[in-house]
């Protein structure tokens, strides 16, 4: 096992279930744009309640099934590849939020 630690930045991505890129899911599009791009991993988090700028309460409850609930977009990856890519998720996305955070990793993984 490889050992690496250090200073990378948590990009969030804030979007609901219905925000599409053509007739493709957005949450979808952005992880393969992640995977294409080399980024060590992604992962989406579906919420199971939520409201956003319009204040437009989402739930997952029987009474009243939303079909877009809220989703987050969690990538751990350095600076510089996020900066780098960041024209083209500002290109994909018609709204929600990103947020950029400052975090120190320790991963391990298995050599290649």
């Amino acid at each position: 096992m490889t050992r690496f630690s250090g200073e990378k930045v948590l990009m969030r991505i804030f979007l609901g279930e219905s925000d599409r890129i053509g007739h493709r899911p957005l949450s979808e599009a952005l992880v393969e744009l992640f995977r294409t791009e080399g980024f060590a991993g992604a992962t989406v988090l579906r919420g199971v309640a939520g409201f956003g700028a319009h204040s437009v309460f989402h739930t997952d409850k029987l009474l009243r099934l939303s079909l877009d609930l809220p989703l987050v977009i969690e990538v751990v990856e350095s600076q510089e590849k996020i900066d780098a890519l960041m024209p083209r998720i500002d290109e994909m996305m018609g709204g929600g939020m990103i947020t950029l955070e400052k975090v120190t990793v320790i991963r391990y993984s298995h050599n290649a």
